[in-house]
């Protein structure tokens, strides 16, 4: 990783700030490792530092011209540096770089602030040392944390989350503006007016999906799972894998369709193909009244609870998929890893637990803005509410002493044989339909991207239904004969768009929605 300013800018003070910067005039393992401490804490949230050896200083300011070191004195600071690493508790290893200035060698040692703060490092490099001790930056000297400055940054540093962590990785640029202009559409932002004045790290940094300092800004994973078209490129098996077994699971059939990008994305279309393709309204006339009962085999708002819980609280550390299951007995959401320790399995099962911990607070908070999720323990209690005013069986919520993964089973309320029973006519048997992916009926391989740019484009912005006006105003275009020429037209004669409501084009509620062909189409690696 190369360093983020020049040596020339971050000498003249331009771009840093002298407190972010310490001189050594020579190479002391015991400062040096000291130092590297005192900016991975982070105590003021500059976003680290820069450690620069071989530049004496006077009063803060750098001595010029340098002494600088030796060609062995750089090998030797580098490989000790590597070594000091793993003496600080928790290990850090910051990003050292030497370069040749107005003639001298010098070496930068370049330290964001770390995502495990609090750090400690030894108090003596003396074989036997037992003593280690909080480091921090104040009044540009490094300094050990003693008493209140001690407290307030253990209070201060708190182990980040993992959604709110800096992905070193990745760039702003990776983040996609479309999606952005979507999320600020639908949450109403007056942000979307920033759009066209402001970069994407400036709207990243006003979203709080960018942090670090002006020269090395990265987004965070929150904003890299939101608004990138693929966030596995970071975190492999980001995605959810549907798969039915219409005769059971000694059966011969097997459907499967895997939803991958961003969360949202992902989430609606995994919920709608399940809404579509699983979900069965009855009816069953009743002999004694006029009107008919109707129920589901499986409640539409339980699937819907319990994909977004685990979309919410999986774990995107983990390389595994969430895996939901449909038999003709049940449909199950496995998700990894399980509820955390703090929360009462056997009051979570009576929907009475309140978590006090949440694994992925910041990614909650996007799926409540979007009214995705409430993000208060209301999950649980409203799948079991939705299972018992259908008439179905208790769901059943299960995890291992470990906590390693969290099944959650949703019983199918199945026909009475009667013949006063059957499908609502808008459906057939789920389970038994010929118009399945993966069935004779249809198509399951994964459709190319049209050729068309412009129809590319116009697909990514439809990740849900949306006017005309909408979909203009998400991709920046104002020209509306253009965009129905250029983007729309060609959309919907490749069978890739659709109206809402067909058979009323002119209709003042009319919306356009991606057909099944054009999710496929920009579904990544789908089959």
């Amino acid at each position: 990783m190369a360093l983020p300013v020049n040596i020339p800018d971050l000498l003249s003070g331009q771009v840093v700030e002298w407190d972010r910067l310490e001189f050594k005039e020579g190479w002391n393992p015991l400062e040096a490792i000291q130092a590297v401490c005192a900016f991975a804490n982070d105590f003021h949230n500059w976003g680290g530092g820069y450690l620069v050896i071989g530049i004496a200083e006077d009063e803060g300011k750098p001595q010029l011209p340098p002494k600088g070191l030796s060609q062995s004195e750089v090998d030797k600071a580098q490989r000790k540096l590597l070594e000091l690493g793993h003496k600080l508790q928790p290990a850090y290893h910051p990003v050292c770089e030497p370069v040749t200035f107005q003639g001298k060698l010098v070496l930068v040692v370049w330290v964001p602030g770390g995502e495990m703060r609090p750090y400690k490092a030894p108090v003596s490099l003396a074989k036997g040392n037992k003593e280690w001790a909080y480091y921090i930056r104040l009044n540009a000297n490094t300094i050990r944390a003693k008493g209140d400055l001690e407290r307030e940054l253990l209070t201060l540093a708190n182990r980040i989350p993992f959604d709110d962590r800096q992905n070193m990785v990745a760039k702003t640029m990776d983040f996609d503006p479309v999606l952005i202009k979507q999320y600020l559409t639908d949450v109403q932002s007056t942000m979307l007016n920033d759009m066209s004045s402001d970069d994407i790290t400036t709207v990243g940094r006003k979203m709080q999906i960018v942090r670090g300092p002006e020269e090395a800004p990265h987004p965070l994973n929150v904003g890299l799972l939101f608004f990138t078209m693929n966030p596995s490129e970071w975190f492999p098996q980001t995605q959810i894998d549907i798969v039915i077994l219409p005769e059971g699971a000694g059966g011969d059939q097997i459907i499967e369709r895997p939803f991958k990008g961003p969360l949202t994305t992902m989430l609606r279309w995994a919920l709608e193909f399940l809404k579509s393709q699983f979900v069965a309204r009855y009816t069953e006339k009743q002999p004694d009244q006029a009107e008919a009962t109707h129920y589901y085999n499986v409640p539409f708002p339980a699937i819907e609870e319990a994909l977004v819980n685990a979309v919410y609280h999986r774990s995107y550390e983990e390389r595994e998929p969430i895996e939901v299951r449909a038999t003709p007995d049940e449909l199950t959401i496995l998700s990894f890893p399980g509820p955390d320790r703090s929360v009462d399995m056997d009051l979570l099962r009576q929907g009475k637990a309140v978590a006090r911990r949440y694994r992925n607070r910041r990614i909650g908070e996007f799926l409540k803005e979007l009214d995705l999720s409430e993000g208060r323990s209301t999950g649980i209690p409203k799948i079991l509410q939705a299972m018992a005013d259908n008439g179905s069986k208790p769901p059943i919520f299960e995890t291992d002493p470990d906590r390693t993964s969290f099944l959650v089973r949703l019983p199918v309320r199945s026909a009475p044989e009667s013949g006063g029973t059957q499908h609502d006519t808008q459906h057939d048997d789920p389970l038994h339909s010929r118009d399945h992916p993966g069935s004779a009926g249809q198509d399951t391989q994964h459709v190319t991207q049209h050729d068309d740019p412009h129809v590319q484009k116009l697909l990514k912005v439809l990740a849900r239904p949306m006017s005309k006006p909408s979909v203009m105003a998400t991709m920046g275009l104002k020209d509306r004969n253009h965009f129905t020429k250029q983007y729309l037209e060609p959309a919907m004669e490749a069978g890739l768009v659709e109206m809402t409501i067909p058979d009323k084009p002119k209709s003042r509620n009319q919306q356009y929605q991606l057909t099944e062909r054009g999710k496929a189409a920009v579904q990544p690696n789908s089959k």
